[in-house]
Protein backbone atom coordinates (compact mmCIF):
# COMPACT_ATOMS: atom_id res chain seq x y z
CA UNK A 1 0.00 0.00 0.00
CA UNK A 2 1.49 3.33 -1.05
CA UNK A 3 1.09 6.88 1.00
CA UNK A 4 -0.58 9.64 0.06
CA UNK A 5 1.04 10.96 -3.12
CA UNK A 6 2.64 14.64 -3.54
CA UNK A 7 0.71 17.10 -5.38
CA UNK A 8 1.76 17.21 -8.65
CA UNK A 9 1.50 20.41 -11.15
CA UNK A 10 0.61 17.60 -13.87
CA UNK A 11 -1.08 14.62 -12.16
CA UNK A 12 -1.73 13.08 -15.77
CA UNK A 13 0.92 12.88 -16.82
CA UNK A 14 1.63 9.97 -15.29
CA UNK A 15 -1.49 8.59 -17.49
CA UNK A 16 -0.30 8.81 -21.28
CA UNK A 17 -1.84 5.14 -22.45
CA UNK A 18 -3.10 6.13 -26.23
CA UNK A 19 -6.61 5.09 -27.13
CA UNK A 20 -7.74 4.04 -24.02
CA UNK A 21 -9.46 5.76 -21.28
CA UNK A 22 -8.20 6.72 -17.92
CA UNK A 23 -10.50 5.57 -15.49
CA UNK A 24 -11.01 6.62 -11.59
CA UNK A 25 -12.14 3.98 -9.33
CA UNK A 26 -13.46 4.92 -5.90
CA UNK A 27 -13.61 2.43 -3.31
CA UNK A 28 -10.73 0.13 -2.34
CA UNK A 29 -13.16 -2.90 -1.55
CA UNK A 30 -12.87 -6.12 -3.61
CA UNK A 31 -15.04 -4.62 -6.38
CA UNK A 32 -12.62 -1.77 -6.62
CA UNK A 33 -9.42 -3.50 -6.12
CA UNK A 34 -10.45 -6.01 -9.05
CA UNK A 35 -11.10 -3.88 -11.00
CA UNK A 36 -7.90 -2.32 -10.90
CA UNK A 37 -6.23 -5.56 -11.07
CA UNK A 38 -8.60 -6.25 -14.33
CA UNK A 39 -7.82 -3.02 -15.53
CA UNK A 40 -4.61 -3.68 -15.61
CA UNK A 41 -3.95 -6.27 -17.00
CA UNK A 42 -6.16 -4.72 -19.89
CA UNK A 43 -3.42 -2.10 -19.51
CA UNK A 44 -6.05 0.80 -18.94
CA UNK A 45 -4.59 3.40 -17.28
CA UNK A 46 -6.55 3.95 -13.34
CA UNK A 47 -6.02 5.14 -10.11
CA UNK A 48 -8.15 3.76 -7.16
CA UNK A 49 -9.18 5.98 -4.31
CA UNK A 50 -9.81 4.86 -0.44
CA UNK A 51 -10.75 6.34 2.35
CA UNK A 52 -9.31 5.09 4.88
CA UNK A 53 -6.27 3.57 5.95
CA UNK A 54 -7.15 -0.08 5.25
CA UNK A 55 -8.61 -1.84 1.81
CA UNK A 56 -11.23 -4.60 2.00
CA UNK A 57 -14.39 -2.83 2.51
CA UNK A 58 -16.39 -5.21 3.89
CA UNK A 59 -13.76 -7.88 4.07
CA UNK A 60 -12.03 -7.55 7.23
CA UNK A 61 -9.85 -10.01 9.17
CA UNK A 62 -8.52 -9.31 12.82
CA UNK A 63 -6.27 -11.66 15.32
CA UNK A 64 -7.59 -11.85 18.20
CA UNK A 65 -6.33 -14.08 20.88
CA UNK A 66 -4.53 -16.06 18.52
CA UNK A 67 -7.82 -16.10 16.58
CA UNK A 68 -8.49 -15.31 13.16
CA UNK A 69 -11.81 -13.78 13.25
CA UNK A 70 -13.43 -12.49 10.13
CA UNK A 71 -15.52 -8.97 10.51
CA UNK A 72 -17.66 -9.64 7.45
CA UNK A 73 -17.76 -12.42 4.78
CA UNK A 74 -16.93 -15.67 6.42
CA UNK A 75 -15.68 -17.54 3.26
CA UNK A 76 -15.65 -17.12 -0.47
CA UNK A 77 -15.92 -19.51 -3.24
CA UNK A 78 -12.65 -20.12 -5.14
CA UNK A 79 -14.35 -19.54 -8.71
CA UNK A 80 -11.74 -19.83 -11.46
CA UNK A 81 -11.42 -15.97 -11.87
CA UNK A 82 -10.56 -15.62 -8.24
CA UNK A 83 -8.22 -18.76 -8.69
CA UNK A 84 -6.53 -17.38 -11.47
CA UNK A 85 -6.28 -14.03 -9.35
CA UNK A 86 -4.89 -15.60 -6.24
CA UNK A 87 -1.98 -17.31 -8.65
CA UNK A 88 -1.35 -14.72 -10.42
CA UNK A 89 -0.73 -12.60 -6.81
CA UNK A 90 1.65 -15.53 -5.70
CA UNK A 91 -0.69 -16.24 -2.67
CA UNK A 92 -2.01 -19.49 -3.44
CA UNK A 93 -0.07 -21.25 -0.85
CA UNK A 94 -1.79 -18.93 1.87
CA UNK A 95 -5.41 -20.69 0.48
CA UNK A 96 -6.94 -22.72 3.11
CA UNK A 97 -10.25 -24.75 1.24
CA UNK A 98 -13.09 -26.91 2.31
CA UNK A 99 -15.02 -29.67 1.02
CA UNK A 100 -18.20 -28.46 -0.52
CA UNK A 101 -19.83 -31.39 1.03
CA UNK A 102 -20.16 -30.39 4.37
CA UNK A 103 -23.78 -30.57 5.65
CA UNK A 104 -25.56 -27.42 6.06
CA UNK A 105 -28.21 -27.10 8.88
CA UNK A 106 -31.28 -25.43 9.92
CA UNK A 107 -32.41 -25.88 13.51
CA UNK A 108 -36.04 -26.23 13.93
CA UNK A 109 -38.09 -27.42 16.73
CA UNK A 110 -35.25 -27.69 18.98
CA UNK A 111 -33.01 -29.60 16.61
CA UNK A 112 -30.64 -29.11 14.16
CA UNK A 113 -32.08 -30.74 11.03
CA UNK A 114 -29.88 -31.02 7.13
CA UNK A 115 -30.68 -28.97 4.13
CA UNK A 116 -30.95 -31.67 1.50
CA UNK A 117 -28.05 -30.52 -1.19
CA UNK A 118 -27.44 -33.98 -1.77
CA UNK A 119 -29.63 -37.34 -3.33
CA UNK A 120 -29.43 -39.05 0.18
CA UNK A 121 -30.09 -35.74 1.77
CA UNK A 122 -33.18 -35.20 0.12
CA UNK A 123 -34.04 -38.35 0.99
CA UNK A 124 -33.61 -38.52 4.71
CA UNK A 125 -33.67 -35.11 5.59
CA UNK A 126 -36.48 -34.57 8.26
CA UNK A 127 -36.06 -30.91 7.70
CA UNK A 128 -39.59 -31.67 5.39
CA UNK A 129 -41.98 -33.97 5.61
CA UNK A 130 -42.80 -36.37 2.75
CA UNK A 131 -45.92 -34.21 2.02
CA UNK A 132 -43.56 -30.70 1.84
CA UNK A 133 -40.99 -33.41 -0.40
CA UNK A 134 -43.84 -34.22 -3.16
CA UNK A 135 -44.89 -31.14 -2.86
CA UNK A 136 -42.18 -29.62 -4.54
CA UNK A 137 -43.05 -31.58 -7.76
CA UNK A 138 -46.07 -29.17 -8.29
CA UNK A 139 -43.92 -26.07 -9.22
CA UNK A 140 -44.08 -26.37 -13.14
CA UNK A 141 -47.78 -26.19 -12.72
CA UNK A 142 -47.66 -22.86 -10.98
CA UNK A 143 -47.43 -18.63 -12.69
CA UNK A 144 -44.01 -17.42 -13.32
CA UNK A 145 -42.89 -15.24 -10.36
CA UNK A 146 -44.66 -11.76 -10.24
CA UNK A 147 -41.74 -8.85 -10.31
CA UNK A 148 -44.27 -6.72 -7.88
CA UNK A 149 -44.87 -9.80 -5.51
CA UNK A 150 -42.58 -10.38 -2.31
CA UNK A 151 -40.49 -12.70 -1.95
CA UNK A 152 -42.18 -14.86 0.25
CA UNK A 153 -45.15 -15.38 -1.51
CA UNK A 154 -43.72 -16.24 -4.34
CA UNK A 155 -41.66 -19.09 -2.61
CA UNK A 156 -44.82 -19.82 -0.76
CA UNK A 157 -46.88 -20.11 -4.04
CA UNK A 158 -43.88 -21.98 -5.60
CA UNK A 159 -43.03 -24.29 -3.38
CA UNK A 160 -45.79 -24.41 -0.15
CA UNK A 161 -45.71 -23.30 2.71
CA UNK A 162 -43.52 -25.39 4.74
CA UNK A 163 -40.74 -26.09 2.50
CA UNK A 164 -40.59 -21.85 2.72
CA UNK A 165 -40.83 -22.04 6.60
CA UNK A 166 -38.58 -24.49 7.07
CA UNK A 167 -35.82 -24.26 4.30
CA UNK A 168 -36.04 -21.06 2.41
CA UNK A 169 -36.65 -18.60 4.53
CA UNK A 170 -34.15 -19.78 6.73
CA UNK A 171 -31.80 -20.21 4.41
CA UNK A 172 -32.41 -17.05 1.78
CA UNK A 173 -33.49 -14.46 4.60
CA UNK A 174 -30.84 -15.38 6.42
CA UNK A 175 -28.25 -14.77 3.63
CA UNK A 176 -29.30 -11.53 3.27
CA UNK A 177 -30.60 -10.70 6.82
CA UNK A 178 -33.66 -9.71 5.77
CA UNK A 179 -37.83 -10.66 5.57
CA UNK A 180 -38.72 -11.81 2.21
CA UNK A 181 -41.94 -10.92 3.44
CA UNK A 182 -40.76 -7.24 2.92
CA UNK A 183 -38.56 -7.84 -0.69
CA UNK A 184 -40.21 -7.37 -3.62
CA UNK A 185 -39.10 -10.10 -6.17
CA UNK A 186 -37.97 -7.74 -8.87
CA UNK A 187 -35.19 -6.31 -6.42
CA UNK A 188 -34.48 -9.73 -4.25
CA UNK A 189 -34.96 -12.42 -7.21
CA UNK A 190 -33.31 -11.39 -10.08
CA UNK A 191 -30.73 -14.20 -10.25
CA UNK A 192 -33.61 -16.84 -9.55
CA UNK A 193 -36.33 -15.26 -12.23
CA UNK A 194 -33.65 -15.84 -14.55
CA UNK A 195 -33.29 -19.50 -13.99
CA UNK A 196 -37.36 -19.54 -14.27
CA UNK A 197 -37.05 -17.96 -17.63
CA UNK A 198 -34.01 -20.10 -18.53
CA UNK A 199 -35.97 -23.45 -17.79
CA UNK A 200 -39.50 -22.68 -18.10
CA UNK A 201 -39.37 -23.40 -14.03
CA UNK A 202 -37.37 -23.93 -10.95
CA UNK A 203 -37.84 -27.35 -10.03
CA UNK A 204 -35.51 -28.01 -12.64
CA UNK A 205 -32.47 -26.29 -11.80
CA UNK A 206 -33.39 -27.13 -7.87
CA UNK A 207 -33.21 -30.94 -8.95
CA UNK A 208 -30.45 -30.46 -10.82
CA UNK A 209 -28.61 -28.89 -8.08
CA UNK A 210 -29.66 -31.92 -5.72
CA UNK A 211 -29.73 -34.90 -8.21
CA UNK A 212 -27.05 -34.32 -10.62
CA UNK A 213 -24.49 -31.96 -9.12
CA UNK A 214 -21.38 -32.68 -11.31
CA UNK A 215 -19.64 -32.24 -8.16
CA UNK A 216 -17.30 -29.00 -10.24
CA UNK A 217 -19.26 -26.04 -7.58
CA UNK A 218 -16.47 -23.78 -6.55
CA UNK A 219 -14.90 -25.21 -3.30
CA UNK A 220 -15.36 -22.39 -0.01
CA UNK A 221 -11.91 -20.98 0.50
CA UNK A 222 -10.36 -18.48 2.84
CA UNK A 223 -6.60 -17.47 3.66
CA UNK A 224 -4.56 -18.38 6.50
CA UNK A 225 -4.53 -14.42 7.78
CA UNK A 226 -8.17 -13.77 6.72
CA UNK A 227 -10.39 -13.42 3.88
CA UNK A 228 -8.90 -9.55 3.44
CA UNK A 229 -5.06 -11.01 2.67
CA UNK A 230 -7.32 -11.19 -0.68
CA UNK A 231 -7.43 -7.61 -0.99
CA UNK A 232 -4.64 -6.79 0.53
CA UNK A 233 -2.33 -8.56 -1.91
CA UNK A 234 -4.18 -6.54 -4.87
CA UNK A 235 -3.34 -3.23 -2.98
CA UNK A 236 0.47 -4.28 -2.53
CA UNK A 237 0.22 -5.37 -6.17
CA UNK A 238 -0.91 -1.67 -7.36
CA UNK A 239 0.33 0.62 -5.28
CA UNK A 240 1.18 2.95 -7.57
CA UNK A 241 -2.34 3.08 -8.41
CA UNK A 242 -3.96 3.10 -5.37
CA UNK A 243 -4.37 6.21 -3.10
CA UNK A 244 -4.79 5.51 0.75
CA UNK A 245 -6.27 8.04 3.00
CA UNK A 246 -7.34 10.17 0.01
CA UNK A 247 -11.17 10.53 0.66
CA UNK A 248 -12.38 12.02 -2.32
CA UNK A 249 -14.56 15.28 -1.91
CA UNK A 250 -16.32 15.74 -4.59
CA UNK A 251 -16.80 14.35 -8.82
CA UNK A 252 -17.25 16.95 -11.51
CA UNK A 253 -17.32 17.94 -14.98
CA UNK A 254 -15.20 18.97 -16.77
CA UNK A 255 -16.81 19.38 -19.76
CA UNK A 256 -20.47 20.67 -19.92
CA UNK A 257 -20.79 20.24 -23.77
CA UNK A 258 -23.36 18.04 -24.02
CA UNK A 259 -22.59 17.33 -27.54
CA UNK A 260 -19.31 15.78 -26.58
CA UNK A 261 -19.53 12.14 -26.20
CA UNK A 262 -16.05 11.94 -24.54
CA UNK A 263 -16.83 13.99 -21.45
CA UNK A 264 -14.40 13.98 -18.42
CA UNK A 265 -14.78 14.28 -14.78
CA UNK A 266 -12.23 15.93 -11.99
CA UNK A 267 -12.32 14.13 -9.39
CA UNK A 268 -11.46 16.08 -6.18
CA UNK A 269 -9.29 15.14 -3.22
CA UNK A 270 -7.25 17.30 -0.22
CA UNK A 271 -4.12 16.45 -2.08
CA UNK A 272 -5.51 18.41 -5.79
CA UNK A 273 -7.62 17.10 -8.52
CA UNK A 274 -6.95 14.83 -11.16
CA UNK A 275 -9.19 14.53 -14.57
CA UNK A 276 -10.38 11.38 -16.05
CA UNK A 277 -12.44 9.91 -18.93
CA UNK A 278 -14.26 7.37 -17.08
CA UNK A 279 -15.62 6.98 -12.93
CA UNK A 280 -16.52 3.86 -11.13
CA UNK A 281 -17.78 3.87 -7.99
CA UNK A 282 -17.64 1.39 -5.59
CA UNK A 283 -19.01 2.78 -2.08
CA UNK A 284 -21.91 2.32 0.12
CA UNK A 285 -25.28 3.82 -1.30
CA UNK A 286 -24.59 6.72 1.33
CA UNK A 287 -21.41 7.40 0.91
CA UNK A 288 -21.66 7.66 -3.09
CA UNK A 289 -24.56 10.11 -2.77
CA UNK A 290 -22.32 12.24 -1.38
CA UNK A 291 -20.34 11.81 -4.01
CA UNK A 292 -23.08 12.71 -6.97
CA UNK A 293 -24.75 15.30 -5.22
CA UNK A 294 -22.96 17.77 -7.30
CA UNK A 295 -23.31 15.63 -10.53
CA UNK A 296 -27.28 14.67 -10.04
CA UNK A 297 -28.84 15.07 -7.10
CA UNK A 298 -31.82 13.31 -8.08
CA UNK A 299 -29.98 10.56 -8.29
CA UNK A 300 -28.04 11.56 -4.85
CA UNK A 301 -31.61 11.65 -3.00
CA UNK A 302 -32.66 8.24 -4.60
CA UNK A 303 -29.53 6.78 -3.11
CA UNK A 304 -30.20 7.96 -0.04
CA UNK A 305 -33.37 5.71 0.29
CA UNK A 306 -31.66 2.69 -0.14
CA UNK A 307 -31.68 0.35 3.08
CA UNK A 308 -29.26 -1.50 4.78
CA UNK A 309 -29.75 -4.32 7.16
CA UNK A 310 -27.44 -3.87 10.22
CA UNK A 311 -25.75 -7.17 11.37
CA UNK A 312 -23.77 -7.80 14.62
CA UNK A 313 -20.65 -10.77 14.53
CA UNK A 314 -20.42 -12.81 17.89
CA UNK A 315 -17.38 -14.86 17.63
CA UNK A 316 -17.52 -17.77 20.26
CA UNK A 317 -14.83 -20.36 21.10
CA UNK A 318 -15.92 -23.95 22.25
CA UNK A 319 -15.17 -27.33 22.42
CA UNK A 320 -17.89 -28.20 20.50
CA UNK A 321 -18.02 -31.16 17.84
CA UNK A 322 -19.27 -30.17 14.55
CA UNK A 323 -18.69 -31.15 11.17
CA UNK A 324 -20.28 -28.76 8.56
CA UNK A 325 -20.72 -25.31 7.25
CA UNK A 326 -23.12 -24.26 10.40
CA UNK A 327 -26.59 -23.59 10.54
CA UNK A 328 -29.32 -21.21 10.07
CA UNK A 329 -31.98 -20.77 12.37
CA UNK A 330 -35.52 -20.69 11.74
CA UNK A 331 -37.61 -17.47 11.87
CA UNK A 332 -40.41 -19.11 13.90
CA UNK A 333 -37.89 -19.92 16.84
CA UNK A 334 -37.72 -18.49 20.16
CA UNK A 335 -33.86 -17.54 19.10
CA UNK A 336 -31.87 -14.22 18.08
CA UNK A 337 -29.55 -15.59 16.70
CA UNK A 338 -29.89 -15.91 12.38
CA UNK A 339 -27.03 -18.57 12.24
CA UNK A 340 -23.84 -19.33 13.05
CA UNK A 341 -20.65 -20.36 10.44
CA UNK A 342 -18.80 -23.26 12.02
CA UNK A 343 -15.12 -21.57 11.42
CA UNK A 344 -13.24 -24.59 13.29
CA UNK A 345 -14.65 -27.40 10.99
CA UNK A 346 -14.54 -25.48 7.38
CA UNK A 347 -11.30 -23.99 7.95
CA UNK A 348 -10.00 -25.47 10.83
CA UNK A 349 -9.82 -22.55 12.97
CA UNK A 350 -9.41 -24.21 16.59
CA UNK A 351 -12.96 -24.12 17.94
CA UNK A 352 -13.88 -21.33 16.00
CA UNK A 353 -17.68 -20.19 15.65
CA UNK A 354 -19.34 -17.12 14.39
CA UNK A 355 -22.86 -16.16 15.42
CA UNK A 356 -24.90 -13.45 13.29
CA UNK A 357 -27.80 -11.36 14.85
CA UNK A 358 -29.58 -8.68 13.58
CA UNK A 359 -31.15 -8.01 10.09
CA UNK A 360 -34.19 -6.70 9.76
CA UNK A 361 -35.73 -9.23 12.37
CA UNK A 362 -33.86 -7.51 14.98
CA UNK A 363 -32.75 -4.31 13.58
CA UNK A 364 -32.28 -2.91 17.61
CA UNK A 365 -29.66 -5.49 18.52
CA UNK A 366 -27.12 -3.10 16.75
CA UNK A 367 -27.93 -0.49 19.36
CA UNK A 368 -27.30 -3.32 22.53
CA UNK A 369 -24.59 -3.34 25.22
CA UNK A 370 -21.85 -5.45 23.37
CA UNK A 371 -21.95 -7.53 26.85
CA UNK A 372 -25.90 -8.58 26.08
CA UNK A 373 -24.64 -9.51 23.01
CA UNK A 374 -22.03 -11.77 23.55
CA UNK A 375 -24.10 -13.58 26.81
CA UNK A 376 -27.22 -13.94 24.64
CA UNK A 377 -25.28 -15.36 21.02
CA UNK A 378 -23.55 -17.63 23.95
CA UNK A 379 -26.33 -18.92 25.41
CA UNK A 380 -28.00 -19.85 22.01
CA UNK A 381 -25.37 -21.19 20.90
CA UNK A 382 -24.95 -23.73 23.91
CA UNK A 383 -28.87 -24.02 23.74
CA UNK A 384 -28.56 -25.30 20.14
CA UNK A 385 -24.87 -27.28 20.59
CA UNK A 386 -25.30 -28.25 23.59
CA UNK A 387 -21.75 -27.28 25.04
CA UNK A 388 -20.56 -23.97 26.54
CA UNK A 389 -18.59 -21.17 24.55
CA UNK A 390 -16.62 -18.35 25.19
CA UNK A 391 -17.02 -14.80 23.54
CA UNK A 392 -13.98 -13.55 21.79
CA UNK A 393 -15.21 -10.60 20.03
CA UNK A 394 -18.46 -8.54 19.05
CA UNK A 395 -18.82 -6.71 16.09
CA UNK A 396 -21.37 -4.32 15.01
CA UNK A 397 -21.89 -3.47 11.35
CA UNK A 398 -24.72 -0.76 10.85
CA UNK A 399 -25.08 -1.26 7.27
CA UNK A 400 -23.50 -4.69 6.38
CA UNK A 401 -25.70 -5.70 3.65
CA UNK A 402 -28.33 -4.19 0.69
CA UNK A 403 -32.19 -4.85 2.74
CA UNK A 404 -33.58 -5.20 -1.12
CA UNK A 405 -37.17 -4.14 0.33
CA UNK A 406 -39.25 -1.69 -0.99
CA UNK A 407 -37.01 1.28 -0.41
CA UNK A 408 -34.94 -0.58 -3.76
CA UNK A 409 -37.48 1.13 -5.63
CA UNK A 410 -35.81 4.24 -4.99
CA UNK A 411 -33.30 2.46 -7.21
CA UNK A 412 -34.83 3.00 -10.82
CA UNK A 413 -34.95 7.07 -10.24
CA UNK A 414 -30.67 6.84 -9.77
CA UNK A 415 -29.97 7.78 -13.49
CA UNK A 416 -26.20 9.28 -13.56
CA UNK A 417 -23.99 10.26 -16.45
CA UNK A 418 -22.63 8.64 -19.12
CA UNK A 419 -18.93 8.17 -17.92
CA UNK A 420 -20.14 7.66 -13.95
CA UNK A 421 -20.81 4.06 -13.37
CA UNK A 422 -21.92 2.37 -9.76
CA UNK A 423 -20.30 -0.97 -9.24
CA UNK A 424 -20.98 -2.49 -5.73
CA UNK A 425 -22.92 -4.75 -3.97
CA UNK A 426 -26.14 -3.13 -4.28
CA UNK A 427 -25.80 -2.41 -8.10
CA UNK A 428 -25.51 -6.62 -8.33
CA UNK A 429 -25.06 -9.51 -6.82
CA UNK A 430 -23.33 -9.68 -3.16
CA UNK A 431 -20.43 -12.28 -2.49
CA UNK A 432 -16.87 -11.95 -3.63
CA UNK A 433 -17.19 -13.99 -6.57
CA UNK A 434 -20.10 -11.88 -7.76
CA UNK A 435 -18.02 -9.13 -6.98
CA UNK A 436 -14.81 -9.92 -8.99
CA UNK A 437 -17.23 -11.22 -12.43
CA UNK A 438 -18.64 -7.62 -12.56
CA UNK A 439 -15.64 -5.65 -12.23
CA UNK A 440 -13.95 -7.70 -14.75
CA UNK A 441 -16.76 -7.45 -16.97
CA UNK A 442 -16.52 -3.80 -16.39
CA UNK A 443 -13.26 -3.77 -16.87
CA UNK A 444 -13.98 -5.43 -20.69
CA UNK A 445 -16.20 -2.87 -21.19
CA UNK A 446 -13.98 -0.05 -20.36
CA UNK A 447 -10.94 -0.79 -22.13
CA UNK A 448 -13.24 -1.00 -25.81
Amino acid sequence: MSPTPPETENPAADFEAAGTPRVAVIGAGITGLSLTHALAERGVESATYEATDEVGGVVQSEKIDGHVLEIGPQRLRLTDAIRAMVTDLDIADELVTAADDLPLLVYADGKLREVPRSPKAFLRTDLLSWQAKLRLLAEPLTSDIDPEEPAERAFVRKFGTETYTNLISPIFGGTYGSDPAQMPAKYALKPIMGLEKRDGNLLRPALSRIFFDDGETPPPATFKSGLQRLPEALAERYEDRVRMETPVTEIERANVDQDNEDREWLIHTANGTEQFDRVVVTTPAGVTADLVEGVDEASAAALRELNYNPLVLVHLHSKAVADGFGYQVRRTEPLKTLGVTWNASLFGRDGLYTVFMGGMHDPGAIDRDPEELGETAAAEFEQVMGVEAAVLNVARIPKAFPAWDRSWAASERVDLPDGITLATNYTGRMGLPARVREARKLAGELSQ
